[in-house]
């Protein structure tokens, strides 16, 4: 059987101007279609994936790390979702979990006050110690942050507020973890993820994992996943995201990661 070289490398040629035909034709002549499709990839990149995963999380962590963890750290502990699915997979592990919302306090009081391994904390991780103004929708919602965010568009007001304290994070390791090695800490405080790890100080380079939220609240806070990427590669980490179909590495960046849906990443310590 003859092949006509010269055919085929005008057919190979030619294939990316069809695919973009269709493509275009997909888009012009079935708009519903395409939007459908369009979501579809997002979310099994990850882009959009990260809310009730919890599990999914956990189960991702513990494979990247390669240890059986024996302490961990839940910074937006909220009303403890996370905090008890560590405890489901390790009875003996060790949880620190932050809280400032006084309303989610007495929850987390209520649901681990019988459990001596994990220790509730009334405080926001932040970049300083002092005192600061928790905005949300209602009390306890997991919503809250520490930017009064404009939900407009979504008829939501941020005008419920609270008193609360901050601390580094660097200081409550060194006076109470004795600057111990961390194998777990997840960080989700509503677009205050990166000015809480500029107050680690020396205690990142202890962190084994660390799996952060990325979102619409990035957007209320002027923080961008660029900043994410350039300060866990600066801090010898390795970024994946977390999928539908596990965790996929971010080997670079690139501005299509600027993604304001929910979105949970990984950072994995370099060995």
């Amino acid at each position: 059987m003859s092949i006509n070289i010269s055919t085929s490398k005008q057919n190979f040629k030619d294939t990316p101007n069809t695919l973009l035909n269709i493509v275009n034709h997909i888009i012009t002549q079935h708009p519903e279609l395409a939007k459908k499709i369009e979501s579809m990839v997002q979310v099994i990149q990850g882009k959009g994936y990260g809310t009730a995963t919890i599990k999914k999380e956990i189960e991702l962590i513990h494979k990247l790390s390669g240890r059986i963890p024996e302490i961990a750290i839940d910074i937006g502990g909220n009303i403890g979702e996370y905090t008890a699915e560590l405890r489901r997979l390790n009875s003996n592990l060790e949880i620190h979990t932050f809280e400032p919302s006084i309303t989610n306090i007495k929850k987390l009081n209520a649901r681990f006050g019988s459990d001596t391994l994990i220790k509730v904390l009334p405080f926001a991780v932040s970049d300083t110690k002092g005192t600061a103004t928790l905005f949300s929708d209602k009390a306890g919602s997991g919503l809250g942050s520490l930017t009064k965010r404009n939900l407009d568009h979504f008829n939501i007001d941020f005008n419920v507020v609270e008193k609360i304290e901050t601390i580094r994070f660097e200081d409550y390791w060194k006076e109470n973890l004795n600057e111990r090695v961390l194998d777990i800490v997840k960080m989700d405080i509503e677009g205050h993820e990166l000015k809480a790890l500029k107050g680690f100080g020396k205690a990142i380079n202890s962190i084994n994992v660390i799996q952060f939220e990325f979102g619409g609240t990035n957007i209320d806070t002027r923080t961008y996943f660029r900043d994410f990427w350039y300060f866990f590669k600066e801090c010898g980490f390795i970024l994946y995201r977390i999928t539908p179909l596990g965790a996929e590495l971010i080997r670079t960046y690139r501005e299509s990661d600027e993604y304001f849906m929910t979105t949970n990443f990984i950072a994995v310590k370099r060995k």
